[in-house]
């Protein structure tokens, strides 16, 4: 019964990032458009355009080989294990042994590198401009990253998230300075991952400012649907991995009751609906900055999460 119970949950896991992350991606675009006084698009339009996609026929170019038709798949499994592997309302999943910062890395890289190569699969120009910024920005957002997850196993003496997680709500945590610069570096990665402004506009087509749409523009039907279904799990995820390191509030442990798992789920939604209103807060603020100015951008994160290590190194109470 625990066995079934445990997977019962993990599945409930699974599927609520499934399904809320459309939803979320719509709730920003709601967002943005009434911070502007515009109607804007209904909170279900990213489900229509998914099934409106799935219902169309696939077109692909002459020159496509068997990794174009497979990178869909790949890139939606990929994000959705990683996104599924993130404690969103319970700690202790079944496969909390394999919820850890550096598989969750790796799972987001190799998904990021198998779509790289569709863009330059088909020989436009388009997917070569869009997979060379990817792979720049990769390069960038990567090592930031990494000491990111330093600093967080230097604090809380693991990489495992439900272990992090525990941690971050003891009262040993206190007021860090290297805590503080680790998440402005993680907000800084995690737009920059999800190819949001102002380092790419997902809302555009020009081929001067696109990244993300550059590599995707040869998709269509339901490659492209995965391929969309994938961005909005990408974005959640790292919305995700946020809340649960820095804002682990509201996740409940291994051996919660049913109301306590519900009391745990209305706080993630409280969690996505916040930060999806500040999200579009800080689009609608800001314009997109040049594709020159990328680095400087991913620069200043990784000398963050480089500081916030070396201040764990000279004091661990820093």
């Amino acid at each position: 019964m625990v066995l079934i119970r445990d997977l019962a949950i993990q599945g409930a896991q699974m599927l609520l990032v499934l399904l809320l992350a459309p939803l979320f991606t719509g709730f920003v675009r709601k967002t943005k458009a009434r911070l502007l006084r515009r109607q804007g698009p209904p909170l279900i339009q990213p489900y229509l355009d998914l099934i409106r996609l799935m219902r169309k026929d696939i077109v692909l170019a002459e020159s496509a080989s068997w990794l174009f038709r497979t990178v869909p798949y790949l890139v939606f499994a990929g994000t959705w294990v990683a996104a599924s592997l993130v404690p969103t309302f319970r700690t202790g999943l079944l496969f909390s042994w394999s919820a850890d910062l550096i598989a969750i890395i790796a799972l987001l890289g190799s998904a990021r590198f198998f779509l790289a190569l569709a863009g330059l699969d088909v020989g436009t120009s388009f997917g070569g401009i869009g997979s060379s910024r990817e792979v720049m920005i990769a390069s960038l957002a990567e090592p930031a990253m990494i000491m990111i997850v330093f600093t967080l196993a230097l604090v809380a003496g693991s990489t495992q998230l439900s272990t992090i997680a525990a941690f971050m709500t003891s009262s040993g945590v206190g007021l860090r300075v290297s805590l503080a610069l680790a998440l402005i570096a993680l907000i800084m990665v995690a737009i920059a991952e999800s190819g949001r402004i102002p380092i790419d506009n997902p809302a555009t087509h020009l081929e001067l400012t696109m990244v993300h749409e550059a590599m995707v523009l040869e998709y269509s039907g339901r490659h492209l649907a995965l391929i969309e279904l994938a961005a909005s799990l990408k974005l959640i995820l790292y919305v995700s991995l946020i809340a649960c390191l820095f804002a682990p509030w509201g996740i409940e442990s291994s051996g919660a009751s049913v109301p306590a798992l519900a009391l745990g789920i209305a706080t993630y939604v409280g969690k996505l609906a916040v930060s999806g209103f500040l999200l579009a807060l800080f689009e609608t603020s800001i314009a997109k900055m040049r594709v020159f100015r990328v680095p400087e951008f991913l620069g200043a994160a990784l000398m963050l999460g480089l500081l916030a290590t070396l201040l764990l190194f000279v004091s661990g109470t820093i």
